[in-house]
């Protein structure tokens, strides 16, 4: 054999060893610039205030910087229909919403992806409980109280909500369907209209969500009948969960998470998910989730995953069900 065939084959022989190699070496790389994590909503508010808190802690732990994008719009569906065109090479993340990934994939029929199939999930880094509220006048204490004066006032009793299709709307949604009770549906554009009906009384329940209802609770506006957490929450003490109350299905908070586009390679998946678990524990992170009425739901990637999968089937024979569609 020549010296010129020898090299070739040679060099054909390590072509699968450098095809091996080069992925090893770019995933070992990364990050090598600043990852863009997209927030499908408005600068400014609970959303924006949680990434800034948890992507200062991750950002140290990878060594390089994150910028936040805000692409606000559609309730959640632009931002995150961004994250899942975009390139799966741990570049471009982002936040995941309860809404975006299990309630809305079921509520529109037009939607700009498929939460299963084009994002992967990576870890739940915070939650906010919901609290089951009443006007301060109601002469009710406790769900069963509620349910029976709903069904004394049959036609008079209306129940809030930040929107239709909303999980603080599907929960009422749940109770139609377990107890018969007719509740009157008053969808409001958000917290700071429905509030002040309640405080009015012009809305007589809702769930809305704990670091909201937090300051009217401590000044006795409004009242706590229940909290849609596995345990009480230490916010709260004296306020039975749902499943105290004999509800054992409503097991509910809305989540803050971090995805990526399906296909990101799993050591960076990996890195992501050791990085914003570890930042829950960190002294500046506890105190941002304290401050804000928000908890930490230990989880490991596969439980995670999980969750969406069984709240996205749990919504969507709710929406089913009770025929709920939006305009």
């Amino acid at each position: 054999m020549s010296d010129l065939r020898r090299r070739d084959l040679a060099a054909l022989l390590t072509l699968p060893a450098l095809g091996l190699a080069r992925p090893a070496l770019a995933q070992g790389a990364w990050p090598s610039k600043p990852i863009r994590f997209i927030i499908p909503w408005p600068p400014g508010g609970l959303n924006d205030l949680i990434a800034r808190g948890y992507n200062d802690q991750v950002s140290r732990r990878l060594g390089a910087t994150i910028v936040n994008d805000f692409k606000a719009g559609a309730g959640g569906r632009i931002g995150v229909a961004e994250i899942a065109r975009s390139a799966p090479d741990g570049y471009t993340i982002g936040m995941g919403n309860l809404g975006p990934l299990t309630i809305f994939p079921h509520l529109y029929r037009e939607m700009p992806y498929d939460a299963r199939r084009d994002l992967t999930p990576v870890a739940m880094f915070a939650a906010s409980p919901l609290v089951l509220v009443v006007n301060k006048d109601l002469p009710v204490n406790s769900v069963a109280d509620l349910i029976a004066l709903v069904k004394s006032r049959p036609g008079k009793m209306n129940a809030a909500s930040v929107g239709v299709g909303t999980a603080q709307h599907l929960i009422f949604e749940m109770f139609k369907e377990r107890d018969g009770v007719q509740m009157e549906h008053v969808p409001y554009k958000g917290t700071n209209e429905s509030l002040p009906a309640m405080l009015t009384g012009d809305v007589h329940a809702m769930f809305d969500t704990l670091p909201l209802m937090l300051p009217q609770l401590r000044a006795g506006a409004i009242k706590a009948l229940a909290v849609t957490t596995p345990q009480r929450l230490p916010q709260l003490p004296d306020v039975p969960t749902m499943i105290e109350s004999g509800y054992p299905d409503v097991d509910v908070v809305t989540w803050y998470a971090v995805i990526t586009p399906v296909g990101t390679p799993r050591p960076i998946i990996d890195r992501l998910y050791e990085a914003y678990t570890a930042a829950a524990g960190t002294p500046e992170v506890k105190k941002l989730l304290e401050e804000q009425g928000l908890i930490y739901l230990p989880n490991t990637q596969g439980q995670f995953a999980e969750r969406i999968a069984a709240e996205s089937d749990r919504w969507a024979r709710i929406i089913r069900e009770q025929k709920i569609s939006v305009q």
